[in-house]
């Protein structure tokens, strides 16, 4: 069985694993791409394009793995999209893995700035910022690109517009549609302000710790902890938030008895768990409430055997 849990948020399917130190990576099947790879699950080798946050071995150990992959089962070359500082590395990693295997693995590294964009499609692209995590960090947003009637041409006819695009005259404006923002690891961070981060339907958003005396934890490895999420959420009021890097030190069931202590009952129906897995039902057995299993890991449910 996949490990990946499989949500739909905003009307997005997502398939992730995320948990701090070990393994993150998310999957959006449906606009063919990844945010960090991970250990490189089954799933990640059919997408096209990998956004890499960082360099950190629990969100890139699999990039050689899912090149390698992808020219073994016969697919088209992979991209990763990465911080440029970073991507001179990772090319260098991929000739060290041509050496070992006595032949290279094909495959486009792609280096960005902060608010560079790269086309996945014609109308969807991603536009990688700065967070505030390691050197070389950084999250990306989905953004569709639509094109809307000028509001000067509304109530002209067909042959009117017509006549018009062929004179040379622009009749449509183009317009941002913010899909999705996956932070990666960051503490709070100036990309918060960024309006395109602020808009967006989703947000998958690091928070790593949650007991009171890991604060300190958080600060001094750049990552969010649950005492900074009413701020986060006030900056991006609007989306449905996915939280993501929880780390082993905390249960899932008592961080969101926190949760619930920390943020306002309103923001309560918006936030939820990458990690919190649906019941599964054997609809020949009942199922007993839901309880953990190893500290931190997604619930698991117990079968009652038919009690």
């Amino acid at each position: 069985m996949s490990r990946l849990v499989h949500k739909e948020v905003g009307g997005i399917q997502v398939a992730g694993f995320s948990l701090a130190g070990e393994e993150s990576v998310v999957v959006l099947p449906e606009l063919n791409v990844c945010f960090d790879v991970g250990r490189a699950p089954r799933e990640v080798i059919p997408i096209d394009t990998v956004c890499l946050s960082h360099g950190h071995m629990d969100h890139a150990a699999g990039v050689a793995y899912y090149l390698s992959q992808r020219t073994f089962v016969g697919i088209a070359p992979g991209r990763i999209i990465v911080h440029k500082s970073l991507a001179g590395a990772l090319q260098q990693l991929m000739g060290i893995w041509a050496d070992i295997e006595g032949h290279p693995s094909p495959g486009k590294i792609v280096g960005v700035d902060p608010l560079e964009d790269v086309a996945l499609r014609r109308d969807l692209l991603v536009r990688a910022f700065e967070t505030n995590h390691s050197a070389g960090a950084l999250g990306f947003t989905l953004i569709e690109r639509r094109h809307k009637l000028k509001p000067e041409f509304h109530g002209k006819s067909g042959p009117q517009l017509v006549a018009l695009k062929r004179d040379g005259v622009q009749i449509e404006a183009s317009v941002e549609v913010p899909l999705l923002t996956y932070s990666g690891d960051t503490a709070v961070g100036p990309f918060l302000g960024y309006e395109f981060v602020q808009k967006s339907r989703v947000v998958l958003l690091e928070c790593t710790f949650f007991d009171r005396d890991h604060l300190s934890r958080a600060r001094a490895g750049r990552h969010i902890h649950v005492n900074d999420l009413p701020r986060v959420l006030a900056e991006i009021p609007d989306s449905q938030v996915l939280l993501t890097h929880v780390t082993r030190r905390i249960d899932l069931r008592r961080a969101k008895r926190i949760l619930e202590r920390v943020i306002e009952r309103e923001d309560l129906d918006r936030v939820c768990f990458l990690m919190e897995r649906p019941p599964r039902v054997d609809r020949n057995r009942s199922v007993k409430p839901a309880v953990l299993g190893p500290e931190g890991a997604a619930p698991t449910f117990v079968d009652s055997g038919g009690e």
